[in-house]
């Protein structure tokens, strides 16, 4: 892959960056430098940028896509394609991959941790243990138990699936929601997030993000949930409508939320900050060494493969 022009977007994990700087010529994009001086590296470097390394944050738009007229392939380090022009991608004939499955297990782990978090309230526990409150006032406030509950889940792929193998050694009963039903006699379909919501007491969102899946956790579905449920987001930011779901947090018309992504990443909501009822996380989903080298790995084999002429790893388009 020596002769392999490739743009890094951002900055992302050290062993990818190191491995592409050793397979391949890296050029690493200025992404802290002002428009002007993007768009003339851009014009400097469009040339020799035949690949294209980017997270699922960053993604790569219409016109990144444009302004290299000898891309190929665009690489994601991550699950997520969303932010990827795929319409433009075909059009140009430009491959894209992610990195599916590796990521599996440590996203379920989190979407489980987030709701035994806002459940039992440990991140309050612990301020209050650090604060000196368990000397000076005793115990600690009575939390609600996490087994047993209903767990809904919006999307029953390889995460979703992962998620409900996990809750299920904790005596959940499962249902979910997607497009079409499967055949899973353990897990009860529902047509809509509506309903499903209603007879959950935590909804865990781990569905893919597209214009159909958009929002899909509207007000009425928050309402549904209740002032006694518990809603988990490992998916995207774009799934809930996060102005409306501040404000049932604020007004007591949902329990609770732990949340691992966010409309607009890396800003979150001031009012969402300042809410106690919360659980918040920067994005870690499949932040552990193990699961970022996988990743990698991953990335790296998919851009060996396009350059081998041999069938791409994961390919989405």
């Amino acid at each position: 892959m020596e002769s392999l022009g490739v743009l890094l977007l951002h900055p992302m994990d050290a062993y990818l960056e190191q491995e592409l700087a050793r397979r391949c010529r890296l050029l690493r994009f200025c992404w802290d430098a002002p428009p002007d001086r993007r768009d003339a590296f851009l014009r400097a470097h469009a040339g020799s940028v035949r690949a294209v390394v980017t997270g699922g944050v960053a993604g790569a738009g219409a016109a990144l896509i444009d302004a290299l007229p000898r891309l190929e392939i665009v690489a994601c380090f991550s699950v997520g394609f969303d932010r990827v022009d795929l319409a433009r991608c075909r059009e140009r004939g430009v491959r894209v991959t992610n990195t599916p499955g590796v990521l599996t297990d440590d996203v379920a782990d989190l979407a489980v941790g987030l709701a035994i978090a806002v459940l039992r309230r440990i991140p309050q526990a612990d301020g209050y243990v650090r604060a000196g409150q368990w000397k000076a006032k005793g115990d600690f406030t009575l939390t609600t138990r996490f087994s047993g509950k209903r767990v809904g889940i919006i999307g029953l792929g390889r995460i979703g699936l992962a998620i409900a193998r996990r809750v299920e050694a904790f005596g959940c009963p499962v249902s979910y929601y997607q497009r079409t039903k499967r055949d899973y006699p353990n897990y009860t379909f529902f047509p809509t997030v509506v309903e499903l919501a209603a007879t959950s007491d935590v909804l865990v969102v781990a569905c893919s993000l597209n214009e159909q899946s958009r929002r899909i956790v509207s007000r009425e579905v928050i309402d549904a949930l209740g002032p006694g449920g518990v809603l988990v987001n490992i998916g995207r930011g774009g799934h809930v409508d996060e102005p409306e779901l501040v404000a049932a947090l604020a007004e007591g018309r949902l329990g609770g939320a732990g949340l691992d992504v966010f409309e607009d990443e890396p800003e979150v909501p001031e009012a969402l900050v300042a809410l106690d009822n919360v659980v918040l996380a920067p994005h870690m989903g499949s932040g552990t060494r193990e699961t970022r080298r996988a990743m990698a790995d991953v990335v790296l084999g998919n851009l060996e493969a396009h350059v081998s002429g041999k069938p791409l790893l994961t390919p989405v388009v």
